[in-house]
């Protein structure tokens, strides 16, 4: 089967080879026994892929392998009593090997696909939306009425918390860079869209009538954390999803303490792996049920073909993106 693997460890121009390699079994190696084995019409593109063109993420593979954790196709096979058969429209989340025609995911990580969504929506699903609510509802314990501020709000992340904060009876304000994306922000549900070149903490501050906002979602980074915590209400939960800016903020504690607020890690990740398994079919009834009332749906900004996975990569890296980056095949 043709499929894109990482051969060295010198990031998204120069890593990536489109080579023919074995078709995968179906055992897979986040499980025991046999996975769900997808006719891959579409790849996601995620900002691990790129950290892993330079050997920069936690899982360092021996080289060279088929990255790719997300996908969505059709079921070729699947285990006996898995609730799957042959022929249905299926999203995955495979952890890797989703770069390729054919990919297998664990039973539990694998989901119904509905007719209303494409392949390549189906491949934006797991990753993004499946954080999304890990951050919001299990670290961020938001609830209905309550106001969510989302930095990179029109990235892949950003997107899905916006609509998943909306679903969830939430007010959202979107935190973006251009004018483009603050009308990719609004189409993903954002209530209110504040720039961050601007005074951000200020007019999140005057929208909530200086109470400040209850969670604050930060896939970025950077700069701006300081003024993330400033941001938040009373007990206020600012959530640490990642660092596509590049840096790492540092917090002085102290501030936790004049209006009792908190900082929280939502590593998604780490939760599955670490015994988690089973939350993944919780998430997912929730995202269903919110898919079915049109709530989700996710944007896909840029599609490219198998053998162009490196431009891809090269605009996630340029933050370029808008909504979800994906391989269709």
């Amino acid at each position: 089967m043709k499929a894109v693997q990482i051969v060295e460890l010198t990031g998204p121009s120069t890593a990536l080879r489109v080579v023919d390699v074995p078709e995968p079994e179906p055992s897979h190696f986040m499980t025991p026994g046999a996975g769900v084995v997808i006719d891959v019409r579409a790849a996601g593109v995620s900002f691990p892929e790129l950290l892993q063109t330079r050997g920069q993420y936690q899982m360092k593979p021996d080289l060279p392998f088929v990255p790719g954790s997300e996908v969505g196709g059709v079921v070729r096979s699947a285990p006996e009593g898995s609730g799957f058969a042959p022929g249905d429209r299926v999203a995955g989340f495979c952890v890797l090997g989703g770069w390729a025609e054919v990919a297998v995911a664990p039973v539990a990580m694998t989901f119904a696909l509905p007719d209303a969504l494409d392949f390549a929506q189906g491949a934006a699903l797991v990753l993004n939306y499946h954080t999304a609510y890990f951050s919001l509802v299990t670290r961020g314990r938001l609830a209905a009425g309550e106001t969510v501020l989302v930095h990179g709000a029109a990235g892949g992340v950003g997107t899905a918390t916006l609509q998943v904060a909306k679903g969830l009876g939430a007010r959202t304000i979107a935190v973006v860079s251009s004018d483009e994306k603050e009308r990719v922000a609004r189409e993903a549900g954002a209530d209110e869209v504040v720039r961050s070149d601007g005074a951000w903490k200020d007019e999140a501050l005057a929208l909530t009538e200086g109470r400040g906002v209850d969670v604050v979602i930060d896939p970025v980074g950077g700069d701006r954390f300081t003024d993330s915590l400033r941001s938040l209400a009373r007990t206020g939960r600012a959530v640490v999803v990642g660092f596509t800016a590049g840096s790492i903020p540092e917090v002085k504690v102290n501030r936790l303490l004049l209006r009792n607020t908190e900082v929280v890690g939502a590593g998604w990740g780490e939760y599955l792996f670490s015994g988690g398994m089973a939350y993944a079919a919780e998430a997912g009834d929730v995202l269903a049920r919110l898919m079915d009332e049109g709530h989700v749906r996710p944007p896909v900004g840029a599609r490219f073909g198998l053998d162009e996975a490196g431009r891809a990569l090269e605009l996630l890296e340029g933050r370029g993106a808008l909504g979800k980056v994906v391989l269709e095949l």
